[in-house]
C-alpha cells in the first residue's frame, strides 16, 4: 500500500510520496520490497494515489529486486480496504497487505504459518505498544482469536497494548463483503464486520521491529535505531569501522573527525576539519565545506552544505543549499531545492517549504510553547488553556484560527465569543482574523459566556463556534473551547484534525476579494435571555411567587448575566461576591448556606467560570453538587416527563437508574466527556432532549429550568432533594506518570480477569458491595477512582482497595 501523502512529514513529502522518503539513502518502500523478496513473496501490486510517477519511475516492473510488480492507481480515494479490492484481479491465493511506508523486519514467514495453522480467514500482525493513543488497538482471547477492536482509542479505553501495525494476511473471500470501487477501510468497515459474522480472524503479536514512520521524529528515530543494529535490513554501503558506513567515491578532507555510528553516501566531499558527530546520515553527491559540525542530522542527496554551518538534528532534504555560518536547530527541517543564505539562523522545529530562498542574516522563529508543555497534545480535556502572551500569544490565537477553520469549507460561518476580560477580547479578535483569512465567515456575539456560545451556534445554524474565557483563580489564564454545528464539544478527531494542521502550518488561504466581513451581534445576551424566559412554562406565576436566590461565581461576569436573566424571570436575587476571601471551598459552602437560611431564600447557586455548571444550595442550607446534582436533576427531567431516555455520564452512581425505571424510562449511559454526552443527549432526538441539554450544559437556562419546575409543582428545592434515594459514593484522584497510564490499566484488567468487570471507560469492576471504577484522567497526570456500595462503609472499602492497588501498581513499575 503505498498511497500515503505522509501530510504530517512535510516539508519531505511536499513532491513525493511518504513511500518515497529516504530512509539511510534509499525509499522505505525499497526496504519492504527486500522484505517480501526475502520470504519468497515475489508477486506485488502496489496501490498508489499521491504523485504514482514518482514510485512508477523508480521501480519499473521491479525486476532489478527480482520481484514483479503491478501497479494500481486511484482515481479517487477508496480507503484502505477499497484500494486493496482494486486489485483483486491478482488476488487468487492468500496475499499480504503491507504497508510501503513503515519500516519493519517482521518473520513474515512465522505470520504466514500462524494464519495457516490456526485456519484464520484474515490475520492482523499486532505489536506491543506502551502508549497506543495514535493507534488501533486489538484486544484478542487466550487463543488469540480477536475480540474487539479499539480505533485511536482514549485513556479510558486502553484495554490492551497490542496494537494494529496494518500489516494484514488475508484469504481473498474476505473481500467478497465490497464490490469492486467501493470506498471502506479494512479497520473501520471489514474487520468489524467479520468479527460480527464470527469468520475465523487472529492477531500474531511479533516482537520484530516495526515502526510506522508518521513524523519527523520517528522518521530521525527509525534511522538511528538501524544504525543502532535494532533493525534486521541489508545496508547498502560499506562498513569502514565499527559504526562507520561510507559509500565509493567519497572523499575526506584533513582532520575530519568522526563519531559512530555515521552513515555517509557515494560519491561525497567533505573537506577539512568538519566534525561529522553520531547519527549523522548524509546522502549521494553532497558537497560538506571546512569547519562545518553536524549530530544527528540527516542530509538527502545533492545538497550543498557552506563553511562553519552547525546542523542539530536538523533534515535537509535534495538539492539544498544551505550558505556559510548558518545554524539550523533540533527538529527543523528544510524542503527540497531551499536555499538557506549566510548567518541565518533556524529556530527548532521550524519547516521550511520547498524552494524558497532565505535572505542572509535572518532568524527564522516561530512560538515553541506547545513544543515544550508536559501536555503532549493542544487539548486538554476540554479545550486548550495557557499564559495569555506566554503560551496563548496572538500568533498563536491567529494559527489556531486558521487551522479550526480549514477543516470546513469556505462557505461556512463559526461563532467567536469571549468574556469581558480585555486578554480574552484580544485572542478572540486574533482567532478571527485567523478565520477569516481562510474565506470562512465570523459571526462575533461579544461579551457572552459558553452556554451562549452553544446556542448562538445553533440559532445562526453556525458550522462550529469558538469562546475564549479568562480563568478566575488565575488572571492570566486564558481557556479557548471549541464547539462543532450542534453546540456540542468537538470530537477527537476533530482535535487531532486541528492539531496536524496547526503543527504543519497547512492553512487555507483565500484571496483578498475573497475575505469577508466580521457579522457583529449586538448586545446578543439579552436576545439569550428572552430566548432562555421562552423555554420556561409559566413566567407570569414566577414573578407572583417572587423565589429569592442568592447567586456567586468566581466570575463577575457570569454573575451579571445570571442576574439578568433570573431577574427577568422574576426572581429576587442577591448577589455574593466573597468567594475569592475563603481559603477552602467547604468554608465557602458553609458561609454561603448560612446565608441562605439567615435571608430565608429559596436557594443559593454558585456557578461555574464558564456559566456551565453550578452548585445548589437547598433551603435547609444543604449542598446539592457533583453527583448529588446529577441524580437531583435528572428527578427533575423524570418529573417533567415525555421522555423516553435520560443520558448520564458512565461514572455516574446507579441511583438513577433506580429512579428511571418508576418511570419506565431508559438509562443510556455514555462517556463522560462534554462532546460524547452533548452528541448522545440531542441523538435522542425526544422532546424534552433540550431540557436534559440545558441542566447539564447551561447553568443560566438551568437554574430557570429548576425555579420554574418547582413553583409549578408548589415544591421546594429540599424536598426535591430528599426524593432521590440516598447512595453512598467515593471518588478519589491519583498522581501517576503519563507513560504509566496504560500500563496500570492493562494490569488492572489482568488482575481482575474472572471478576465481573466493564471495559467502557476506563475498567469498573462490579461485586457483591457496589462498583469501583478505575479511569485515567485525559487531561492531567492522575488516575481517577470512582466507587459507590451499598452502604458507606462499602462504598470506602472499595475506594481505598483498588486506591492502594493502583499506588502498589504504580510503585511495582520494573520490579
Amino acid at each position: 500500500m503505498a498511497g500515503g501523502k505522509g501530510t504530517r512529514l512535510r516539508p519531505l513529502t511536499c513532491d513525493i510520496p511518504k513511500p518515497m522518503v529516504p530512509i539511510l539513502n534509499k525509499p522505505v518502500m525499497e526496504y519492504i520490497i527486500n522484505l517480501l523478496k526475502k520470504h519468497d513473496i515475489n508477486d506485488i501490486a502496489v496501490t498508489m494515489a499521491y504523485f504514482p510517477s514518482v514510485i512508477t519511475d523508480y521501480f519499473g516492473d521491479g525486476q532489478e529486486w527480482g520481484v514483479n510488480l503491478n501497479y494500481f492507481i486511484e482515481d479517487v480515494p477508496l480507503g484502505t480496504g477499497g484500494s486493496v479490492k482494486n486489485a483483486e484481479e491478482i488476488l487468487d491465493d492468500t496475499f499480504v497487505v503491507i504497508s510501503g511506508d513503515a519500516l519493519t523486519d517482521i518473520n513474515l514467514r512465522e505470520a504466514i504459518k500462524f494464519h495457516k495453522d490456526k485456519n484464520s480467514k484474515a490475520t492482523l500482525v499486532l505489536k506491543k505498544e506502551s502508549v497506543p493513543l495514535e493507534y488501533g488497538v486489538i484486544i484478542t482471547d487466550d487463543e488469540g482469536r480477536i475480540v474487539r477492536f479499539l480505533e485511536k482509542p482514549s485513556w479510558g479505553e486502553v484495554f490492551s497494548d497490542t496494537i494494529n501495525t496494518g500489516i494484514y494476511i488475508l484469504e481473498p473471500e474476505v473481500l467478497d463483503y465490497y464490490k469492486k470501487g467501493d470506498n471502506f477501510d479494512f479497520s473501520k468497515d471489514l474487520f468489524p464486520k467479520l468479527l460480527r459474522d464470527k469468520v475465523p480472524m487472529y492477531g500474531y503479536v511479533t516482537d520484530d521491529y516495526w515502526c510506522d514512520i508518521g513524523n519527523l521524529n520517528t522518521y530521525k528515530l527509525t534511522q538511528y535505531d538501524i544504525l543502532n543494529g535494532k533493525v534486521n535490513v541489508d545496508l547498502s554501503l560499506n562498513k569502514v569501522e565499527e559504526g562507520i558506513w561510507i559509500g565509493e567515491g567519497t572523499k575526506l578532507g584533513r582532520n575530519v573527525k568522526i563519531i559512530p555510528p555515521v552513515y555517509i553516501g557515494k560519491n561525497c566531499i567533505i573537506k577539512d576539519n568538519v566534525n561529522i558527530e553520531p547519527y549523522t546520515i548524509i546522502g549521494h553527491n553532497c558537497h560538506i565545506e571546512k569547519n562545518t559540525s553536524l549530530k544527528r542530522s540527516i542530509i538527502w542527496n545533492n545538497s550543498r552544505i557552506g563553511k562553519k554551518v552547525e546542523g542539530r538534528g536538523t533534515v535537509i532534504c535534495n538539492n539544498v543549499h544551505v550558505n556559510d555560518r548558518a545554524k539550523l536547530f533540533e527538529g527543523s527541517a528544510v524542503g527540497v531545492g531551499s536555499i538557506v543564505s549566510s548567518n541565518v539562523v533556524i529556530k527548532p522545529n521550524i519547516k521550511i517549504w520547498p524552494d524558497k530562498k532565505i535572505e542572509e542574516n535572518t532568524i527564522v522563529k516561530q512560538n515553541l510553547i506547545w513544543g515544550t508543555k508536559a501536555s503532549k497534545t493542544l487539548f486538554g480535556y476540554r479545550d486548550i488553556s495557557g499564559n495569555i502572551n506566554i503560551d496563548i500569544t496572538p500568533e498563536f490565537a491567529t494559527r489556531l484560527g486558521s487551522a479550526f477553520a480549514s477543516i470546513m469549507d469556505d462557505e461556512s460561518t463559526i461563532i467567536v465569543s469571549s468574556d469581558n476580560s480585555s486578554a480574552s477580547n484580544i485572542i478572540k479578535n486574533c482567532i478571527a482574523s485567523g478565520i477569516l483569512s481562510t474565506g470562512v465567515g465570523v459571526i462575533d456575539i461579544n461579551n457572552t459566556a459558553m452556554p451562549m456560545n452553544r446556542f448562538a451556534v445553533r440559532h445562526y445554524k453556525a458550522n462550529g463556534g469558538i469562546h475564549v474565557r479568562i480563568d478566575y483563580s488565575n488572571k492570566n489564564k486564558v481557556h479557548i473551547e471549541f464547539v462543532d454545528k450542534n453546540g456540542a464539544n468537538i470530537g477527537r478527531s476533530t482535535e487531532r484534525k486541528i492539531e496536524n494542521i496547526f503543527n504543519r502550518e497547512d492553512f487555507e488561504r483565500c484571496n483578498g476579494d475573497k475575505v469577508k466581513d466580521v457579522i457583529k451581534i449586538q448586545n446578543f445576551a439579552s436576545f439569550y435571555i428572552k430566548n432562555g424566559g421562552d423555554l420556561l412554562k409559566d413566567i407570569s406565576q414566577i414573578k407572583r411567587k417572587n423565589p429569592k436566590v442568592i447567586i456567586s461565581s468566581r466570575s463577575q461576569n457570569i454573575i451579571s448575566l445570571a442576574k439578568m436573566f433570573l431577574e427577568y424571570i422574576g426572581c429576587e436575587v442577591n448577589t455574593e461576591y466573597s468567594i475569592e476571601k475563603y481559603n477552602s471551598v467547604d468554608e465557602y459552602f458553609s458561609f454561603l448556606s448560612k446565608q441562605v437560611k439567615d435571608k430565608k431564600a429559596d436557594m443559593g447557586i454558585i456557578f461555574s467560570e464558564n456559566g456551565e455548571n453550578i452548585i445548589l444550595i437547598d433551603d435547609k442550607g444543604r449542598v446539592i453538587d457533583k453527583e448529588k446534582y446529577i441524580a437531583v436533576i435528572s428527578l427533575i427531567t423524570l418529573k417533567i416527563g415525555n421522555i423516553k431516555k435520560l443520558v448520564i455520564p458512565y461514572n455516574s452512581p446507579k441511583v438513577i437508574e433506580e429512579m428511571a425505571r418508576k418511570y419506565d424510562v431508559d438509562v443510556i449511559r455514555t462517556k463522560s466527556n462534554p462532546s460524547n454526552i452533548i452528541n448522545r443527549i440531542f441523538e435522542i432526538s425526544d422532546k424534552n432532549s433540550l431540557i436534559q441539554y440545558i441542566l447539564n450544559f447551561d447553568g443560566i437556562w438551568g437554574t430557570g429550568k429548576i425555579i420554574d419546575f418547582l413553583i409549578q409543582n408548589e415544591t421546594s428545592l429540599s424536598k426535591i432533594a430528599d426524593e432521590v434515594p440516598n447512595f453512598h459514593y467515593v471518588r478519589e484522584e491519583i498522581a501517576c506518570d503519563w507513560k504509566d497510564k496504560g500500563r496500570v490499566i492493562r494490569e488492572v484488567i489482568e488482575e481482575n480477569k474472572d471478576k465481573d468487570i466493564e471495559l467502557f471507560e476506563g475498567v469498573k469492576i462490579n461485586d457483591n458491595r457496589g462498583w469501583a471504577l478505575i479511569l485515567p484522567d485525559s487531561e492531567k497526570p492522575v488516575f481517577n477512582i470512582y466507587a459507590e456500595g451499598f452502604s458507606e462503609e462499602y462504598a470506602q472499602e472499595l475506594s481505598t482497595f483498588y486506591s492502594e492497588k493502583v499506588k502498589k501498581l504504580l510503585k511495582n513499575q520494573g520490579q
